[in-house]
């Protein structure tokens, strides 16, 4: 009889504040799913990395993997980076089996956590200032897959018109546009007497300190509107509800993502080179870079700067900005209101 084990996928971050949330998702996860040991491990950037806590769980005696990407949507990190990382350690494991969720996604529940998030700033917020007269602005933690995308224009629009905001808008954080200056720069105009600013990210970290700046900076260039800050999603119970069926859903089958307007699988408009590129991870020179001591598990750091950083990239990426590994570029980096013009630090 086969003994099961979680794994819980993550990006990893520089930002100790957020790995330390992310390893509270795991004490949390674990209290979920007493049956079965748990462990996590991050992409990049933090420790443990994933080959850790694959290795953890086989060592316990474990055979069979229900591993879960701990990311919002099903972009490059969950369909090539984490998915890549994950074959290999089976194919040189043989007997071990790896089952790989889908990603939390657009979900009810995932919705009741943002909704809760929103009125409780709203409530401390106070004032009389009416929900017609509020508009949303929702930023997501983009990336250059449209598809991920456009799962945030869906739930900055289910928001608005479930909870009743007189207007919504969505930017990004970083790769792709508008981005998070412009876009609170053209929400102004709207002549709304409240802006709520609602990070849809997971955990803090390097892009949701610069989300609540550039909100600050805005709100001070326009003291006549009311700017809200909303908490980012975090450990609400609805987010852990859903890990949670995400990760029960390998057994029951219900694991398979989106793959009708996945670029890799289609020619989607814009990203039509996209298509075919092969699953492969970036990130094996920044695992376990950035938090704490990597002991055994960083890179070479007698390698030259330049030895550890010559691969292009074309604009921002994951929780740390331009972080040297390549990926497929964006088709409108350059754009007017993308990171190339309104960030160039990001592009770099």
């Amino acid at each position: 009889m086969s003994k099961i084990g979680v794994m819980i996928c993550g990006h990893g971050s520089r930002s100790e504040e957020a790995v330390a949330e992310f390893a509270a998702l795991e004490i949390e996860l674990a209290k979920r799913f007493p049956e079965y040991p748990v462990e996590y491990g991050f992409l990049e950037f933090a420790t443990p990395i994933i080959r850790t806590g694959l290795d953890a769980l086989r060592d316990q005696g474990v055979d069979h993997i229900l591993a879960v990407p701990g990311m919002l949507f099903s972009a490059n990190h969950v369909k090539n980076d984490i998915a890549s990382v994950l074959n290999e350690y089976e194919a040189n494991n043989p007997g071990l089996e790896i089952g790989y969720a889908r990603a939390l996604d657009i979900d009810p529940k995932m919705l009741q956590a943002a909704e809760a998030r929103i009125r409780a700033a709203l409530e401390t917020a106070g004032g009389d200032i009416s929900m017609e007269d509020t508009l949303l602005m929702v930023v997501g933690r983009d990336t250059s897959d449209p598809d991920a995308n456009s799962e945030i224009n869906k739930i900055g629009r289910m928001l608005w018109e479930g909870i009743g905001f007189g207007w919504a808008e969505i930017c990004y954080s970083g790769v792709t546009f508008p981005l998070v200056a412009p876009g609170l720069e053209h929400a102004v105009k709207l002549g709304y007497k409240r802006i709520v600013v609602f990070p849809y990210f997971l955990f803090t970290g390097i892009l949701v300190d610069r989300i609540y700046s550039i909100t600050d900076e805005i709100a001070a260039q326009n003291p006549d509107i009311d700017f809200i800050k909303v908490d980012y999603l975090n450990d609400h119970p609805r987010v852990l509800d859903t890990f949670e069926e995400r990760v029960r859903g390998i057994l029951d089958g219900d694991n398979n993502m989106n793959c009708q307007l996945c670029k890799y699988r289609e020619q989607i408009v814009g990203f039509e080179d996209h298509q075919g590129l092969p699953q492969m991870s970036h990130h094996h020179h920044v695992e376990g870079i950035g938090t704490g001591d990597a002991g055994d598990e960083a890179p070479d750091h007698n390698l030259s700067h330049d030895q550890t950083h010559d691969h292009s990239h074309d604009q921002t990426h994951g929780d740390d900005g331009g972080h040297g590994h390549h990926h497929a570029p964006h088709p409108h980096a350059d754009h007017p209101h993308g990171p190339g013009k309104r960030n160039p630090e990001a592009a770099e």
